[in-house]
């Protein structure tokens, strides 16, 4: 195999194959992306036997043929080289190597053999359906910061993505680590009806995100019990999805909240970012006392000192206080697109939930602590 290939089209197809692979593993070839040149078009594939990205570009291809190459060295080889070069990659020196130049620079990288890489079976999807780029991101980017990192629980590592029965139809994401809880609709993409809920792991969430930068791409997602694949024009990324069930997240979404106060999101973010500096790091607690138009935010950490600061707010219910993690406030306030947000209480005791504005296409619960 010798190929000829820009030094930009190079970096980012190793810059997206470098974060599937995993840079510890005791399996070698896992190590390496396998790269194969054939006609005028050269593609990387990676893998972790979890996950698999694929992708193709143009390139001068004077020898077809496939070999396989260390991700991370050679995404760190393309991402030192100068701009705008030429980068050849030629297997023919012998010796089980590969041939990496640029203008005056060579490197000679160990390969491994073709055959011994993994090529993640191909699934019979159940559905199939397409969905804007946009549309996608906002589902994964806005239910992402809920998801759980504990391993015991493994169910919530990952995004519940399905199709709920709901008037208009929608596509759902849903991500909770017990603490707080995202629940994020968009509307159903036309073949997505009947389509098998899924949970796509946390790492694939990560990596999903590189393949929807481009608005205006429209993404082909295939679903089925056991697999999820994610793709636009030639990049393709196929995921194993979680094997297990997800908890009924509808009975822990309150129903019957009625104390609402609006604020404008940023600047509540920037106020609990300000009393939260004296928090104690393990617990972060701040507390929320409400009176009319009034939120009065403080913090009292014996070893760390004390802080309040106060902001108008639109509130007119009877007065109470409710203790929070400021960082959980923080990180759902940060989601929040419009410029208001609606925080709906129901006692010091109960989960609270969050909307932006009036739009309940995004909502957001957390679970209050004692302060």
């Amino acid at each position: 195999m010798k190929i000829s290939i820009e030094r930009a089209a190079l970096l980012k197809a190793m810059s997206r194959a470098q974060g599937v692979v995993e840079r510890r593993t005791t399996i070698p070839i896992l190590s390496n992306v396998l790269i194969e040149a054939e006609g005028a078009a050269v593609s990387f594939r990676a893998t972790d036997l979890d996950i698999e990205i694929r992708e193709s570009m143009p390139a001068m291809v004077s020898t077809a043929g496939s070999t396989t190459a260390p991700a991370h060295v050679l995404h760190e080889i393309a991402r030192k080289l100068p701009d705008g070069a030429t980068v050849t990659l030629d297997d023919a020196v012998g010796d089980g190597r590969l041939e990496v130049t640029a203008g005056r620079a060579r490197f000679t990288l160990p390969t491994l053999p073709r055959e011994d890489f993994p090529v993640m079976a191909s699934a019979e999807y159940q559905t199939s359906y397409e969905i804007a780029a946009p549309a996608l991101r906002r589902l994964f980017e806005k239910a992402n910061f809920a998801i759980s990192t504990e391993e015991t629980r493994y169910y919530l590592n990952g995004v519940y993505l399905h199709a709920p029965e709901a008037t208009p139809p929608k596509l759902r994401a849903v991500a909770t680590d017990g603490h707080r809880l995202a629940r994020i609709d968009t509307d159903l993409p036309e073949g997505a009806a009947g389509c098998p809920g899924v949970i796509v792991p946390r790492k694939t969430v990560g990596e999903l995100r590189k393949l929807l930068e481009d608005d205006e791409a429209t993404i082909a997602v295939s679903v089925s019990e056991t697999k999820i694949r994610f793709a636009a024009s030639d990049l393709t990324l196929t995921s194993k999805v979680i094997d297990g069930a997800f908890p009924d997240y509808t009975r822990v979404i309150p129903a019957n909240n009625t104390k609402r106060m609006e604020v404008d999101a940023a600047d509540f973010a920037r106020t609990v970012d300000r009393v939260a500096t004296v928090s104690a790091e393990r617990s972060r607690a701040v507390k929320l006392s409400l009176s009319e138009d009034r939120l009065t935010l403080s913090v009292n950490a014996p070893d760390s000192g004390s802080a309040t600061d106060e902001m108008a707010v639109a509130y007119t219910d009877e007065p109470m206080e409710i203790g929070f993690n400021a960082k959980y406030l923080l990180e759902i306030a940060g989601q929040v697109d419009r410029e208001n947000a609606v925080l709906l209480f129901n006692g010091p005791g109960d989960p609270t939930l969050v909307r932006e504005g009036d739009d309940d296409s995004a909502i957001y619960v957390v679970m209050p602590m004692r302060v």
